[in-house]
């Protein structure tokens, strides 16, 4: 193996997925670069625009689909040392004939389909090892639970003084519902926030390509309170400055647990249920389901419930930080890199 050992990444993005599968995939191969990874991606529909917005730097393949016949293509042209995962299509059949051998990590929060892969990652706060049993390959060595969750490394950084200011009353709240603001539901939370906030300042996190993203700067134009961020690069900053936020209940909820920052989230997907239940049965979030046909009046319950009491924020704020540090990625390049580097890795893609 050369001393840079070559990672290629292969994830999900788009309209109905998000890019969150992306954003976690970035962090992971930062981590990995900081140890001297090359890390490249398979850049399919939807993958581009995250990886444009967020690391126009990160070396890419671009590919029309990312499906079997386009990864075994891809690894017979270029040479790689290892693979990762993070594509809920892709089935365990998929990652044994793309990988042929090498290193696989897959990224999951789903423990509902056999997967192929020496590491799996999971950092789902319920997630037992026992969920994996007859799905994952019995040498398979799972990372589970929050310390693994991949923050971004900035977030860890303010993790001492955005814990030391969480008292006193609400000045700003931060709202952050998905690159893609699938359904529109950034719109219709400021519905519910606009009348019931006073003074308060209000940050909304969107993508570039967010349908929503046009109505959401024209009410930033009429009302000065609020400010949109379009694919902002200070999402940590953001956060820590927030006193309270509301967020989608996938991969970003690490990002507010790391900071302390107390929040309603919002489930938008079945994957994101169940990790987001545990949080709130441990005190460490509300939860309001975006589907459901009372969404207005859950809503407005939880977030007031929070709005209106310090206590309840700083005893929530105390639990949330217990959940994650932050330094997942970290753990989890070191274990990716110390199995790369105790196998045979001679790249199987030039001997096919």
């Amino acid at each position: 193996m050369s001393t840079s050992p070559r990672v290629l990444f292969a994830a999900n993005a788009g309209p109905e997925v998000g890019g969150g599968h992306i954003m976690r995939c970035l962090t992971l191969a930062r981590a990995l670069a900081e140890r001297g990874a090359a890390c490249t991606f398979l850049s399919g529909p939807g993958v581009g625009e995250v990886l444009g917005a967020f690391a126009p730097d990160m070396p890419r393949l671009a590919v029309d689909n990312i499906d079997t016949d386009t990864l075994m293509e891809a690894t017979g042209f270029e040479a790689f040392d290892a693979l990762v995962f993070d594509h809920y299509e892709l089935t365990a059949d998929d990652h044994r004939d793309v990988a042929r051998g090498r290193p696989t990590l897959v990224i999951d929060d789903l423990a509902n389909r056999p997967l192929a892969a020496d590491l799996i990652v999971d950092s789902g706060p319920q997630r037992r090892t026992e969920d994996y049993d007859g799905l994952a390959p019995r040498s398979a060595r799972l990372l589970l639970g929050p310390a693994y969750a991949p923050v971004r490394p900035e977030f860890a950084a303010l993790r001492d003084q955005a814990l030391a200011r969480r008292t006193g009353p609400v000045e700003r709240v931060l709202v952050s519902l998905g690159l893609t603001d699938v359904g529109g539901i950034t719109g219709r939370v400021l519905d519910r926030l606009r009348p019931r906030l006073g003074e308060v300042g209000l940050d909304v996190v969107v993508g570039s390509t967010a349908p929503g993203r046009a109505g959401l700067e024209r009410l930033a134009r009429r009302d000065p309170r609020l400010v949109v961020h379009v694919d902002t690069p200070d999402m940590a900053r953001l956060a820590a400055e927030a006193d309270l936020a509301v967020g989608a209940a996938g991969s970003s909820i690490w990002e507010r647990c790391t900071l302390g920052l107390p929040s309603v989230m919002v489930v938008l997907a079945d994957n994101q249920r169940p990790a987001a239940r545990a949080l709130e049965a441990g005190g460490a979030a509300f939860i309001v389901e975006a589907a459901d046909p009372q969404f207005d009046t859950a809503f407005d319950h939880a977030f007031l419930r929070l709005f209106a009491s310090e206590a309840a924020r700083v005893k929530m704020a105390a639990k949330c930080a217990e959940v994650c540090d932050g330094l997942g990625a970290a753990r989890t390049a070191d274990a990716f890199l110390d199995l790369i580097a105790t196998r045979d890795s001679t790249p199987r893609s030039r001997l096919i």
